[in-house]
């Protein structure tokens, strides 16, 4: 697997996300739908992650990037989407990073 702390490349998530679709490999797109206060990403912002756990773009700069990948492996596995909501008043964000005093929504579909 991957090193999961650090993309593949500078490509464009939903390029990314395509193109490995093509190729028969199953893929998660995870996109930011609203932030409050705080983040380091705007909405818009979005992250491809592949089976394996590779992954090309960003939804927080890192800070719940491993969260919302092992979320993406679930909904490949079995196909739900998911909302997740990561903010600074949330046990989860202390364990992922978000200190930052925002409040970050993220968005994960599998890609067909």
């Amino acid at each position: 697997m991957p090193d999961q702390t650090t993309p593949l490349s500078d490509t464009d998530p939903h390029t990314q996300a395509q193109d490995w679709a093509r190729e028969g490999r199953s893929v998660a797109l995870a996109t930011v739908v609203s932030t409050w206060g705080s983040s380091p990403r705007p909405a818009g912002s979005a992250l491809a992650i592949d089976g394996e756990g590779a992954f090309v773009g960003s939804v927080s700069g890192g800070c719940i990037e491993g969260s919302v990948i092992r979320e993406a492996l679930e909904v490949m596995e079995d196909g739900a989407p998911r909302l997740l909501s990561f903010s600074v008043s949330s046990e989860q964000a202390w364990e992922v990073g978000l200190s930052c005093g925002g409040e970050v929504r993220v968005f994960v579909e599998k890609v067909a």
